[in-house]
């Protein structure tokens, strides 16, 4: 690999590549992705430039206008790096992106790859392939890279993304939320990071590090080509793609309450997780809601536990089977919930069955049905989540019969879809 102006290197200790190959759709069709938060006033209405045209560069420190609390360090100022993230203890200028979890280097990163924004603009319009940041509120800090090239000062490609941090309304203990805003993703690697064009060598990393080698979150495609994807896809909704949102609540990390939870990708129709765990550590995940699930784990781990929320509508509780086997012999057992189930052996697979229809839950709401699980082994955890949908029988009143036959066959229709 080529050095830039003998650039400095981060120390990294037990240094852990995350690769996860999920795709929505094909990185041919991007979809109509979110827009970015404007309006900031500047050139370009993305506010200040955060620092001159630069290769591998970093602002000064700058203020936050709230503190953080970050995976239970408490921050008050932060440095904007060229290369698509920002740290909290010193500038990063390191262009060739290290895999989470890095040692002593808390950062955020919606996309670190070597961004170069010294190419002129033309014929882009006055303000594009440059870093701007902006405060709009007091309870906000908005960081924008906009339609940034990559090294060696080429721009034939452009990235358009956004790093969003707000403060968590009615809180005075560093809560926040951050969030990942992408329009526009065309390369994923500069020519020193062994990039041909803007693509191979080693592509952009994007997500999270607490610095302390632990606690960390990398999505989907990241180190390779695939994280040009992160435009279609989303953790928030099917409806909101290139959109990201991660809470720090109370000093609670991501996955540790049932308030905070592990958001999934959705990945026809089913909902896909990758986080890291350690031993007797209760993940808590949130994916969208059906009548039943079966939940599966990848990679040699297995499940320990389940805790299952207490709804108001279950009053027979849930039904426990071996994963596909929803009959008499699969059962491994019932419970309530809001209590542990312990599986006598643990396992790769399971389903879940009961959740009453009368529940009326929605299936757009992301905070619906929150699951606790437990893991037989530490470190990195791939996960599936598969929703089931059945129709409870019932005697219909006999206006009724035109409507459950249709009801019935689009039910039919998604769970073959669903479990294909």
């Amino acid at each position: 690999m080529s050095n830039k102006k003998g650039s400095r290197r981060i120390v990294v200790s037990q240094m852990k590549k995350v690769s996860l190959a999920i795709l929505l759709v094909g990185l041919s069709t991007q979809l109509q992705a979110i827009e970015l938060l404007s309006g900031f006033g500047g050139e370009a209405g993305f506010g200040e430039l955060a620092m001159l045209p630069n290769d591998d560069d970093s602002s000064n420190a700058l203020n936050l206008p709230f503190g953080i609390n970050f995976f239970g360090q408490d921050f008050s100022r932060f440095f904007i790096n060229n290369n698509g993230n920002i740290s909290f203890l010193s500038p990063l200028e390191s262009y060739t992106p290290i895999a989470f979890p890095v040692a002593s280097q808390p950062m955020i990163a919606p996309y670190w790859a070597d961004v170069d924004t010294r190419a002129g603009q033309a014929p882009d319009p006055v303000g594009s392939n440059r870093v701007y940041v902006a405060s709009p509120t007091a309870d906000s800090v908005v960081v924008t890279w906009h339609n940034v090239g990559y090294f060696p000062a080429q721009n034939d490609k452009q990235n358009n993304f956004q790093l969003v941090l707000q403060k968590t309304p009615g809180t005075m203990n560093g809560s926040f939320s951050a969030e990942f805003r992408y329009d526009r993703l065309q390369w994923t690697t500069g020519s020193a990071s062994g990039g041909v064009n803007g693509l191979g060598g080693t592509p952009a990393q994007a997500g999270y590090d607490a610095g302390n080698n632990v606690n960390y979150e990398v999505l989907p495609g990241s180190f390779s080509n695939e994280v040009l994807n992160l435009v279609n896809l989303s953790n928030v909704s099917t409806a909101t793609p290139g959109l990201w949102r991660f809470s720090f609540n109370n000093g609670a990390l991501p996955g540790q309450t049932a308030e905070n939870a592990f958001l999934p990708v959705v990945v026809d129709g089913t909902y896909q997780f990758e986080f890291n765990v350690q031993l007797n550590q209760r993940v808590f995940v949130d994916p969208l809601v059906a009548v039943g699930y079966d939940y599966e784990v990848s990679g040699g781990n297995q499940f320990t536990s389940v805790l299952l929320p207490l709804l108001a509508a279950d009053t027979d509780g849930y039904a426990i089977y071996a994963l596909g086997d929803m009959t008499p012999g699969g059962l491994l057992g019932t419970v309530a919930g809001g209590t542990v189930f312990h599986f006598a052996t643990p396992l790769s697979g399971f389903t879940v069955a009961g959740i009453d229809t009368a529940a009326m839950l929605d299936p757009a709401n992301t905070t619906a049905f929150v699951t606790g699980l437990t893991f037989l082994n530490a470190g990195v955890v791939q996960m599936s989540q598969t929703p089931i949908t059945t129709l409870v029988a019932q005697v219909p009143e006999p206006s009724s019969y035109a409507m459950l036959l249709c009801g019935l066959a689009g039910l039919l229709a998604m769970r073959r879809k669903m479990r294909a």
